[in-house]
C-alpha cells in the first residue's frame, strides 16, 4: 500500500469475552457488533437489541436499556450483564 499509512486507535475496550460461545470458535475470544434493533415494537422505545458475532462461529444478542439520564462527559456505567 504505497502512500498509505494505517492508523488504529482504540477508543473503548470492553470486558474480555467470557461465555464459552465467545471463547471457542474459528477466531477465539473475538466479539464484534453486527446490528442493532430498536424495540419500539414491544413498546420499549429506550430498549435496543445489539446483535454481535461470537468467535466467528455464532451470533449473539445483548440488550441495551438507555437510562433516563445520561452522564455528562460521555462516560456511562458498565452494563450489568448479557441477556
Amino acid at each position: 500500500m504505497s502512500g498509505f499509512q494505517l492508523h488504529r486507535e482504540v477508543l473503548y475496550g470492553s470486558a474480555e469475552p467470557e461465555v464459552p460461545q465467545e471463547c471457542k470458535g474459528t477466531v477465539p475470544k473475538i466479539v464484534f457488533p453486527t446490528g442493532i434493533d430498536r424495540r419500539g415494537d414491544i413498546g420499549a422505545q429506550d430498549r435496543f437489541d445489539v446483535y454481535y458475532g461470537m468467535a466467528d462461529s455464532r451470533i449473539g444478542v445483548a440488550r441495551l436499556d438507555l437510562a433516563d439520564f445520561l452522564p455528562t462527559g460521555g462516560v456511562a456505567a458498565q452494563p450489568k450483564g448479557k441477556v
